[in-house]
């Protein structure tokens, strides 16, 4: 599985192609590095390079690249497992149609949820400045000499999947791009981006806010909440504690649909999240009831990416509600 990381190695912080990496599991402060990763087995790792790893996945058959973005208090192999079920699903419904490529930032699982949180906030947003030198990696990339995009471009759609803690993760990595490496704006790079029980707040998606560019960024921007999601009331009240007072935006969805930019649409999930998450209701993008078994959630981000629209019998909906339905 490719992927990528700015988690310390045990290894030195210096690139080489080539060699082994081995996450530094004690150390849970954000490198400034990214690492361009090949995880061959459970216990391999090796380092390709960004290159490498750029004309692997342009070089894959699949058709579509969806990058994931983990949440609060995960380590390495919760991500791993969470990005193979999601890869496993998704082979299901259709092969080579959606390559899964985890970014994977520090976090940390050790002490209680609330200082945990606050922790892994600050992580959130450290990490921020190695994601947008990924995104300046890739454009780089796309653009040179070693891509030939005269003659052969590359045509791979790429989706992002930001979960949690990852949407303040993606959030701030736009806003770091845009400030350090671009002139004025972001580019459209993402097809399709989902945020999933985003722990934003809900006003951040509107126009003129820091989220607003992850609609810039985007042809789809496609907001799942839930009101009963646990770990988010655990966020709220971290948050609460540190005089910060905002629903979040995977609890409610965006505070005005009205203030937010046309290509953002918000669906309801409460009436299947902690029944395929319990008790916290908060990973409920994956299987459904049955473990292994695609849930509504998943089958709509999955149509999404597909055909590159939200809601394809009417496109000037942009709300809905996911019901509950008898799973195949």
């Amino acid at each position: 599985m490719l992927f990528l990381t700015n988690r310390f190695p045990k290894q030195s912080i210096q690139t080489k192609v080539g060699r082994a990496f081995e996450f530094d599991l004690r150390n849970n402060a954000p490198s400034n590095s990214i690492f361009f990763c090949d995880r061959t087995a459970p216990d391999a790792i090796e380092e390709i390079g960004s290159k490498n790893f750029m004309r692997r996945l342009k070089e894959s058959e699949y058709r579509q690249i969806l990058i994931y973005l983990h949440g609060f208090s995960n380590l390495p192999t919760d991500v791993f497992a969470a990005a193979e079920e999601f890869q496993a699903l998704c082979n299901k419904k259709a092969q080579q149609e959606v390559l899964v490529v985890p970014v994977i930032w520090p976090c940390d699982n050790d002490f209680g949820i609330v200082q945990n949180y606050w922790d892994d906030q600050k992580s959130a947003d450290m990490s921020a400045y190695s994601l947008s030198r990924a995104l300046v990696a890739f454009i780089n990339w796309r653009n040179s000499e070693d891509n030939d995009p005269q003659k052969d471009p590359c045509l791979k759609r790429l989706n992002m999947l930001a979960h949690s803690m990852g949407n303040r993760v993606l959030r701030e990595a736009l806003c770091a791009w845009n400030k350090y490496d671009l002139p004025n704006g972001v580019p459209l790079i993402f097809r399709n981006t989902f945020l999933v029980a985003a722990d934003i707040e809900n006003e951040s998606i509107h126009r003129e806010e820091r989220a607003a560019l992850i609609a810039d960024a985007s042809r789809n921007v496609v907001v799942y909440f839930a009101s009963d999601d646990l770990a988010l009331r655990s966020s709220k009240a971290a948050n609460l504690k540190n005089k910060i007072a905002s629903r979040r935006l995977g609890h409610s969805g965006p505070e005005n649909m009205e203030l937010t930019p046309k290509n953002v649409y918000a669906v309801d999930c409460d009436d299947v999240n902690n029944e395929y998450d319990n008790p916290k209701g908060h990973s409920y993008f994956r299987s459904g009831a049955k473990k292994g078994e695609p849930g509504l959630v998943f089958e709509h981000i999955f149509e999404c990416i597909r055909t590159g629209r939200v809601f394809p019998d009417d496109e000037f909906r942009r709300t809905s509600i996911i019901r509950k339905g008898k799973q195949k």
